[in-house]
C-alpha cells in the first residue's frame, strides 16, 4: 500500500457546539486523539470516514481532496480508501473467518481465490492460522478483533481510523492486540488516527497526540510530551492515570500495585 498524508479541517455544527479542529499526520504516521466522552472525536472520525458532511473546511488524503473545499466536495465513502476500525469487530456472522477478510478485496474486484490466499496470509499475521474455516462466533472477543484487523487492512488502504478499537477487550487482551497494532501499523506503513480515552493506546501506538475538548483542539504534540505537560484538567487526569499506571514499589504492596479498575 502507498502511505498517504492527511491534511484536514473538519468543521461539523452540533447541538451543543461546532467541532472545528485541524489534523495533520505525515504518510505513514500515527495520530492519537483523546478528549472527554462527547467531545467531538467520533464526529471527527465520521467526517473523515465521509459518515459525515463537512459543514466547512476540507479533507485532503494524499493531496486529493476527500470533502470540502470551494466546491463542496463529499467524496462517497467507500471511494475514499479509508478503513474505519471500531470497539465493535462488526464482522459478517454468515460468513467464515476467511471470507470475513476476502470480502473487501472481492469487492474491489480481486478474483476469489487471490483474496482467500491473501486471507490466510494476513490470518497469520494477526497470529490466527488455521482459523479461516471457522465462523466469527467461535472466536473469542480478542480473536476476532484480530480478524477485524485483517480484514480493515486486507484492502490496502490510504488510511485507517480506530475509534477505541481494544475498550471492549480485557487488560489482558487490549495488551495483546495494542502490540500487534503496533507491529501492523510498522510492517504496512498505513497512516493511522486512533481516537481513544486509554493513554496507554497513545504511548504504545502512536506518534503524536491531540487533546480535543469541546470540539476544539486545546493542546497537541508529541505524545510524550503531551502527557508531560498537559494542559488541561482532561489533559492532566489523562497524564496522572498513565504514571500512576507505571510506578513500582520495590516489592512493597500498596496501592499503587493494584490494577485499574
Amino acid at each position: 500500500m502507498t502511505a498517504a498524508a492527511l491534511d484536514a479541517h473538519v468543521v461539523v455544527a452540533r447541538s451543543r457546539f461546532t467541532v472545528d479542529v485541524e489534523l495533520e499526520v505525515p504518510a505513514g504516521g500515527t495520530l492519537a486523539v483523546m478528549g472527554p466522552s462527547g467531545a467531538g472525536k467520533s464526529t471527527l472520525l465520521q467526517a473523515l470516514a465521509g459518515l459525515v458532511r463537512l459543514d466547512a473546511g476540507a479533507i485532503r488524503l494524499g493531496g486529493d481532496l476527500l470533502a470540502g473545499g470551494p466546491s463542496g466536495v463529499h467524496r462517497d465513502p467507500a471511494a475514499r480508501g479509508i478503513s474505519l476500525l471500531g470497539q465493535d469487530p462488526r464482522l459478517f456472522p454468515h460468513l467464515s473467518v476467511r471470507e470475513n477478510i476476502a470480502f473487501g478485496p472481492r469487492a474491489r474486484g480481486v478474483a476469489a481465490r487471490a483474496a482467500r490466499a491473501d486471507a490466510e496470509v494476513w490470518l497469520e499475521r494477526v497470529g490466527l492460522a488455521g482459523t479461516g474455516e471457522l465462523a466469527p462466533d467461535a472466536l473469542s472477543g480478542g480473536q476476532q478483533q484480530r480478524v477485524a484487523l485483517a480484514r480493515a487492512l486486507a484492502v490496502e488502504p490510504r488510511l485507517l481510523l480506530l475509534d477505541e478499537p481494544l475498550t471492549s477487550l480485557d487488560v489482558a487482551t487490549a495488551a495483546e492486540i495494542r502490540v500487534l497494532l503496533r507491529a501492523q501499523l510498522a510492517t504496512t506503513g498505513v497512516t493511522s488516527v486512533v481516537v481513544s480515552h486509554d493513554a496507554a493506546d497513545a504511548v504504545g501506538i502512536a506518534e503524536r497526540l491531540v487533546i480535543v475538548e469541546d470540539g476544539a483542539l486545546v493542546q497537541e504534540g508529541a505524545v510524550a510530551e503531551v502527557l508531560a505537560a498537559p494542559r488541561s484538567r482532561f489533559a492532566a487526569a489523562v497524564a496522572a492515570a498513565h504514571r500512576f499506571d507505571g510506578e513500582a514499589d520495590s516489592g512493597q504492596t500498596g496501592p499503587q500495585d493494584r490494577p485499574r479498575a
